[in-house]
C-alpha cells in the first residue's frame, strides 16, 4: 500500500469520530474571540493524538506542531474557529444549543477536518520529513481579523516565511469535490457605517426640517456610481448596504439616520481610491441638503492571492488524489476572508471543499440559519489536506 492509499484508508477509518467531534462543536458554537470551550475541546483533541507541543495563540487560539521523521521544510495549516450571531432553524440532534449563535459558515468543519488531518499526519509521521504547523484560529469573521493578532505571536513570527494552506466549505459544491483558484481568489472587504444628520419634526411641516431619510436616500442611490461608472469594468467591485435605521414614524421625520454596508473589490489603489470618493459624495449630498454626515470606513481585509506556483501544484496533487473528475476550477469569489492576511506575506493556497447534497436537501448557502453540510465531506476534507500537506513539504 503507498502512501496516498494508507492516508486514504486512514481518513476513512477515523473519519466517523471526527463527524462526532463536528457535532459537538457545531452544537456549542462560541462567537469572535470568545471561543474558550472550543479551545479546550481542540487541545484535548490534540493530546488525544499524541500531539503536545501546543501553545497559546491570540488568547484563545492554539497552534500545535507536529514533526515528521527528521527536520526539512515547514507548512502551516490553517482552520478558524468562531461561529455567527444566527438563530439556528435546522432540524437536527446536534442544533446549536445557544440561542442566537451558530457555525453556518462551517468553521466546526474545518476544525475537525484539520484534527483528521492531524490525526492522519500523526500516524504517519515517520513517512515524511518537515514539520507541520496546525493553527487553529479565532476570530475570522469580526474586524480586524483573528489572522492579524496570530501575525504578531512570537510563536508565528519565528516560523518566517512558509506555504500556508486553508481550506473552506462551499454548500455549492457537492460533497466529494474541492475546487482551486491561482492569483487573486477572494475580495478585499471594508465595512461602512455612515450617520446622516438632519433635524427632525412633525411631517405635516417637512419644510420645517432637514430630512435625514431622504438624504439617505440620496446618498445610497448615488454611491452606487461608484460602481457603475467610477470603476473600470475589468475591475471587479460590490458595494452593498444591508442596514438602514431612521428611527422615526409614520409621521414623525427623525433627527439621524444610520446606514451600514460593504465595499468589496480586489485592487488596492482603486480600493483607496473608492472609499476616498464614497466619503466626499456623502457629506457633499447631505451638506447640499442641509444636513451632515459623518463617515467611518475601518479599513478591512485585504484581497486573498493564491501563489500561482504553489496553488497550481496544490490542484495538481488534488487531481491525483481524489481524481480529475472532483477537482474543479473556481471563479472569484466576492466575500472576503482575513486568511487574506497570511496570503499577503507567504505562498498560500485557500481552496474550496464541496459539502452540498441536492438529493439530501442540503444546498443552504454559508451565513444562513439553515446551512448545514453532508458530512462525508469530513473524510474528503481531512484526508485530502493531509496529502497537500506532505506534497507541500515535498516541494
Amino acid at each position: 500500500m503507498n502512501l496516498k492509499e494508507r492516508i486514504i484508508e486512514l481518513a476513512k477509518q477515523f473519519s466517523a469520530e471526527y463527524v462526532g467531534v463536528r457535532r459537538v462543536i457545531h452544537q456549542h458554537p462560541e462567537l469572535s474571540f470568545k471561543e474558550i470551550n472550543t479551545s479546550i475541546l481542540i487541545r484535548k483533541e490534540l493530546l488525544k493524538i499524541g500531539i503536545a507541543d501546543i501553545v497559546s495563540v491570540a488568547e484563545t487560539g492554539l497552534l500545535a506542531t507536529l514533526h515528521g521523521r527528521e527536520k526539512g521544510k515547514t507548512v502551516l495549516l490553517r482552520a478558524d474557529m468562531d461561529a455567527l450571531p444566527i438563530q439556528e432553524e435546522n432540524q437536527v440532534d446536534y442544533a446549536s444549543s445557544i440561542a442566537g449563535v451558530m457555525h453556518a459558515c462551517g468553521h466546526d468543519v474545518h476544525m475537525s477536518s484539520l484534527l483528521l488531518t492531524a490525526r492522519i499526519l500523526f500516524q504517519l509521521r515517520s513517512e515524511f520529513t518537515g514539520t507541520v504547523k496546525l493553527l487553529f484560529q479565532p476570530g475570522e469573521e469580526l474586524m480586524p481579523g483573528g489572522a492579524t493578532l496570530v501575525m504578531k505571536e512570537k510563536a508565528y513570527q519565528k516560523l518566517g516565511t512558509v506555504p500556508h494552506l486553508g481550506q473552506h466549505v462551499m454548500p455549492k459544491l457537492p460533497a466529494g469535490k474541492v475546487g482551486f483558484r491561482s492569483g487573486q481568489f477572494m475580495a478585499s472587504m471594508d465595512e461602512i457605517y455612515l450617520t446622516v444628520i438632519g433635524k427632525g419634526g412633525h411631517a405635516a411641516v417637512p419644510e420645517e426640517c432637514i430630512d435625514p431619510i431622504l438624504i439617505a436616500s440620496h446618498i445610497i442611490v448615488a454611491s452606487q456610481q461608484l460602481v457603475s461608472r467610477m470603476a473600470s469594468p475589468k475591475m471587479p467591485s460590490v458595494l452593498s448596504f444591508g442596514r438602514i435605521i431612521g428611527d422615526g414614524a409614520n409621521n414623525i421625520i427623525p433627527d439621524r439616520v444610520t446606514i451600514e454596508g460593504t465595499f468589496r473589490t480586489y485592487d488596492e489603489n482603486w480600493r483607496a481610491l473608492a472609499i476616498e470618493k464614497l466619503t466626499k459624495l456623502a457629506k457633499a449630498i447631505a451638506d447640499g441638503m442641509g444636513g451632515e454626515c459623518y463617515v467611518n470606513i475601518p479599513k478591512g481585509y485585504p484581497h486573498l492571492n493564491n501563489d500561482v506556483r504553489l496553488t497550481n501544484a496544490m490542484k495538481n496533487s488534488a487531481i491525483a488524489f481524489l481524481g480529475g473528475e472532483n477537482v474543479v476550477d473556481l471563479d472569484l469569489w466576492m466575500a472576503a476572508e482575513d486568511f487574506a492576511y497570511y496570503s499577503q506575506m507567504n505562498p498560500a493556497c485557500f481552496y474550496l471543499l464541496g459539502v452540498g447534497n441536492k438529493e439530501k436537501g442540503i444546498t443552504s448557502g454559508l451565513h444562513t440559519a439553515t446551512f448545514n453540510i453532508d458530512e462525508v465531506a469530513l473524510e474528503t476534507g481531512g484526508g485530502l489536506m493531509a496529502w497537500l500537506s506532505i506534497e507541500a513539504l515535498e516541494q
